[in-house]
């Protein structure tokens, strides 16, 4: 296959072949996406604070 049959099937089934999602459905996906980040984002930052302060703990008994 050479590169221009390459493009003129890609074209095609872009064009008819993949369904694309509506805005509304574009704009849920986004929206979920952003809470779902900022849940994880959350979770991890927590999970720092708490081995920030072990740690601190740990090293307060050391020294």
């Amino acid at each position: 296959m050479n590169i221009k049959g390459y493009f003129k099937e890609s074209y095609t089934e872009l064009v008819h072949k993949v369904t694309w999602p509506s805005w509304s459905e574009l704009q849920n996906s986004a929206v979920l996406v952003m809470v779902t980040s900022l849940i994880f984002a959350l979770i991890v930052a927590g999970m720092d604070f708490g081995f920030s302060k072990i740690m601190q703990f740990i090293y307060s008994l050391l020294y």
